[in-house]
C-alpha cells in the first residue's frame, strides 16, 4: 500500500489509490459506521427536530473498549480520589449533552469518506486518483484519526515503544495485518495533515 496525499493547488488534496487500497479502506469505513452505530432520527418535521436537539444522550462510557476511546470522558480526575466523584458526575453530565451529535458527526465522516471511495472506478490493478475539496478533507481526517484509534486500541497501541514493536512483527503473527494497516494509515493521516496546512 503506497497511496498517500499530496495538497492540491487552492487547497484540498489528492491521493492513487489502487482496488485493494479502496476495499480495505471501504471495509474498515463501514466496520465504523456499524460501530458507532445508528445516531437518532435524522429526518421529521420543525418540532420534532426542536425536541431531539433536547434529548439527552447516553451519560455513562461505552463498555467497548474501542468506543470508550472514540467517545472518552471529558474530565478525568488530576487531584487524586477526593475529586472523582465530582469528575464522574461532569463527565456524565458533558457526555448526555454531547455524544449524540459527536456520534453523528463520525458518522457523517465515515459515511462521507465511503462516498468519496464509491464515486472511483478502478479498473484491473490500475492506480485511480481521488481528488477531496477542502471539506471533504476534515471528513476524511475525522475518519483516519477514528480509524486509527479503533485499530489501535485492539492493538493495545499505548505508546511509541509498543508501535515500533508490531511494525517488526513477523509475517506469522496475526496483528501482522492489522499492524501493516494501521502504519498504512498513519501515513495517510501524516500526509493529509500536511497537505491540508501548506
Amino acid at each position: 500500500m503506497a497511496g498517500y496525499f499530496k495538497p492540491l493547488r487552492g487547497g484540498g488534496a489528492a491521493v492513487d489509490f489502487d482496488d485493494v487500497e479502496i476495499a480495505v479502506l471501504r471495509d474498515y469505513a463501514e466496520q465504523l459506521v456499524e460501530l458507532i452505530g445508528p445516531c437518532g432520527a435524522l429526518g421529521g418535521d420543525a418540532e420534532e427536530l426542536i425536541e431531539s436537539a433536547f434529548d439527552a444522550g447516553p451519560s455513562e462510557p461505552p463498555a467497548d473498549p474501542v468506543l470508550a476511546r472514540l467517545f472518552p470522558d471529558a474530565y478525568t480526575d488530576p487531584d487524586g480520589p477526593a475529586d472523582e466523584i465530582d469528575a464522574r458526575a461532569a463527565s456524565a453530565e458533558f457526555r448526555r449533552f454531547t455524544e449524540n451529535d459527536l456520534r453523528a458527526r463520525k458518522r457523517e465522516d465515515a459515511l462521507a469518506v465511503i462516498r468519496s471511495l464509491d464515486a472511483l472506478d478502478p479498473v484491473g490493478d490500475r492506480r485511480v486518483m481521488l481528488h477531496l475539496k477542502p471539506d471533504e478533507c476534515r471528513h476524511w481526517l475525522g475518519t483516519l484519526n477514528d480509524l486509527r484509534l479503533a485499530i489501535a486500541t485492539r492493538l493495545e497501541i499505548t505508546d511509541d515503544e509498543v508501535y515500533e514493536e508490531l511494525r517488526e512483527l513477523p509475517d506469522a503473527d496475526v496483528r501482522k495485518p492489522l499492524a501493516m494497516v494501521y502504519d498504512w494509515l498513519t501515513g495517510l493521516q501524516d500526509t493529509l495533515v500536511e497537505a491540508m496546512t501548506r
